[in-house]
């Protein structure tokens, strides 16, 4: 099979495509590398099994020419690219709404026309403001003012879903869309604002871990490769075609408590800073005070319940950062 991954330089397109070439697929990615980097496949570009299968394209999903000419070539596309991260939005609002939206539609449009199946990867973020959990894919949204730009992304988000839908209903677009809950593991960098691997860094420096607000948000976390084979699944699935789908971990913990069992796992003498949102984003900053979805829906389809506990991924992401910084050591002995 053919797969197109778009943003598959970023952290889970880059799992993803391994994955499929791991099972035999061609892949092509396709990544502007605003938050991806190429050095999340150089293994992949350097595997010799894998050289006369994997191709890869710096550029962007708003290129119409290019991206006709990708989408032509396959037989899938797995759509992740997107604006992502808290700090990136909020320093980058205009774009952000520009690649998540037109750049979206490009990618669906050209998807319908030349009759390819597309599996969107959306957020929890599209949820908003609720407070109550599970979060439930049928659920209402709940989002702050547009003068918060906070927002912007989970309505461009929801927007990329309303589109993927029309077309299905409109033009038989076989889309399928995915929730992704907090997904984490080795090569997530904590530049853009992901908790854990922020964390991981910051502790295994002895640096504070600055917990954002009072620390009693609480989230779920969920391991890149159990969502692979969500998205995986569900893309193989005919039944998933115009259907909403949250895919997410079970166990809901408070940032701070997160920050403590990191420093415990990490043997860290790190202390953990309290730091008020107005000291930390811009002044239209809002946060989810809880995210815990429901997975019953993908659950009863295909089975899928994530396998990964969350102090597994604790472990294998700071194994991973230990390992990156004494790669860097290596480099770089002291004299």
């Amino acid at each position: 099979m053919n797969v197109l991954i778009t943003g598959g330089a970023g952290f889970i397109g880059s799992h993803l495509a391994e994955f499929c070439l791991q099972r035999g697929d061609s892949v092509t990615i396709v990544d502007n590398l605003s938050t991806g980097d190429l050095s999340n496949i150089r293994h992949l570009q350097l595997e010799k099994e894998y050289r006369d299968r994997l191709v890869v394209h710096t550029g962007s999903i708003l290129n119409f020419d290019l991206m006709f000419e990708l989408i032509s070539a396959c037989d899938v596309t797995f759509h992740l690219a997107a604006a992502v991260g808290v700090k990136y939005i909020l320093e980058n609002p205009l774009e952000s709404i520009r690649v998540n939206i037109h750049g979206t539609e490009i990618v669906l449009n050209l998807c319908q026309k030349l009759g390819k199946k597309v599996l969107l990867t959306s957020s929890s973020e599209v949820y908003g403001k609720h407070t109550h959990a599970p979060l439930v894919e049928t659920d209402n949204v709940v989002y702050g003012p547009s003068s918060k730009f906070r927002w912007s992304y989970a309505a461009s988000k929801l927007m990329d879903e309303f589109t993927a839908l029309a077309y299905h209903r409109t033009r038989g677009l076989e889309a399928t869309i995915v929730r992704l809950f907090n997904t984490v593991g080795p090569k997530q960098t904590g530049a853009y604002g992901m908790v854990i691997p922020r964390f991981v860094s910051q502790a295994l420096a002895g640096n504070p871990l600055t917990v954002y607000g009072d620390g009693t948000q609480t989230r779920t976390f969920t391991y890149v490769a159990d969502v692979i084979t969500a998205l995986t699944g569900l893309m193989a699935e005919d039944r998933a075609i115009g259907e909403v789908f949250n895919v997410g971990g079970t166990r809901e913990i408070t940032v701070f408590e997160l920050a403590e069992k990191i420093i415990d796992l990490t043997g860290s003498k790190s202390t953990i800073q309290i730091t008020p949102y107005d000291q930390a984003f811009a002044k239209d900053f809002e946060d989810m005070q809880r995210r815990v979805p429901s997975i019953e829906k993908i659950k009863r389809l295909i089975g899928f319940e994530p396998k990964t506990d969350l102090d597994t991924i604790l472990i294998r992401v700071i194994e991973h950062f230990q390992g990156e910084n004494m790669s860097a050591e290596e480099k770089c002995p002291s004299t």
